[in-house]
């Protein structure tokens, strides 16, 4: 089983470097990247190429929508040179607050674009001359509705692979089929073991029967919160915010996908009291209403013993990625955590 971790987007990358080494060293496998609306994702991600050797750099996410299919081709091929064959792809639909919010882009079919950009940026990594006839895509561009002086062009450049891991974030059940099928890797939110079956069983599985056999098998990259000692439990209520953000305030309340997965982990009426008092404007009281059950079922918060069998229970499910939240407040003690939880995967 693998260890990842994201950096945090708010700051900046020349502070986060250093700690990516030590933690490199500690014995993390793989580091993410995120791009919300705070600097761009690929910056960072190639100024860590330049200062790490061994840990694997992944975009968490690039959001489909800000880039054509062929640019994120591009961009993938160009980090994968960087950081020699060290990057992964991670994709997602992010949501209309940002897409429409912040870049004045509607935000629609995330299921049909993914498919489409996937497909693009394998054809751009195998150096084809590119012909593409998607319904999101279309590529060349047609003389009707451009100059007509457009051709199948190919990737100059020699990819270091050309096949680049692609990792897809997604939640339901469209979603994730579409992941189970078409991706080397797939990020859930709020993976809880015990219940990842009852609730993405059955579209893992249809997606699985659709996998082509050279992709391998689906990496799972589960996002749990950490920390380890005997007093930690405590930290736990740190962890409740956030899922009052996402039960509670993330989409609509008939269209909540974060709602609808916390009914489906046996808390439909903790989440409708959840959503009903965040969208009130009471999120403290919001975060008091989440189940401590919950919390400590998602994630990995305890004594040394507790989170080695919750590590089991992960593994059980299927997770090979532990893509952890660590609960500390100085490098230092993030490395420890990391050291702490390789001894114990």
């Amino acid at each position: 089983m693998r260890i990842g971790l994201g950096i945090n987007y708010a700051g900046g990358f020349k502070e986060v470097a250093a700690e990516v080494a030590d933690l490199e060293q500690a014995g993390l496998d793989i580091v993410f990247v995120p791009e919300a609306y705070s600097y761009d994702a690929v910056s960072g991600l190639g100024y860590l190429a330049a200062k790490t050797e061994r840990v694997q750099l992944a975009s968490g996410i690039l959001q489909l929508y800000t880039r054509t299919p062929t640019l994120t081709a591009m961009t993938a091929a160009g980090l994968d040179y960087v950081s020699d064959g060290r990057y992964v792809l991670g994709l997602g639909a992010s949501g209309p607050q940002v897409i429409e919010g912040f870049h004045g882009v509607p935000y629609d079919a995330p299921i049909g674009r993914t498919r489409e950009v996937v497909e693009i940026c394998r054809k751009v990594w195998r150096r084809e001359r590119l012909e593409y006839q998607g319904k999101y895509y279309t590529i060349p561009l047609p003389a009707e509705r451009g100059t007509g002086l457009g051709k199948p062009l190919k990737l100059i450049n020699h990819p270091v692979r050309d096949r680049i891991p692609v990792l897809l974030a997604a939640l339901g059940p469209k979603n994730v089929q579409l992941a189970a099928e078409l991706a080397e890797g797939w990020q859930p939110i709020f993976f809880l073991p015990e219940k990842a079956r009852d609730v993405w069983g059955e579209a893992l599985a249809a997606g699985t029967a659709k996998r082509d056999p050279e992709l391998g098998a689906l990496d799972i990259y589960a996002g749990p919160a950490l920390a380890i000692g005997d007093n930690v439990e405590p930290l736990r209520e740190f962890v409740k915010p956030h899922l009052a953000l996402y039960i509670g305030g993330m989409g609509a309340k008939s269209k909540n996908f974060y709602h609808s997965l916390a009914t489906q982990y046996g808390y439909g009426a903790e989440a409708d009291r959840i959503q009903e008092l965040y969208l009130a404007g009471k999120k403290d009281e919001a975060a008091k209403v989440v189940p401590d059950e919950l919390v400590r079922d998602i994630s990995l918060i305890g004594s040394a013993g507790f989170v080695k069998e919750r590590v089991a229970a992960f593994r059980e499910a299927g997770v090979t990625v532990l893509n952890v939240v660590p609960l500390a407040a100085t490098a230092g003690e993030r490395v420890k955590l990391i050291e702490q939880l390789r001894e114990l995967v």
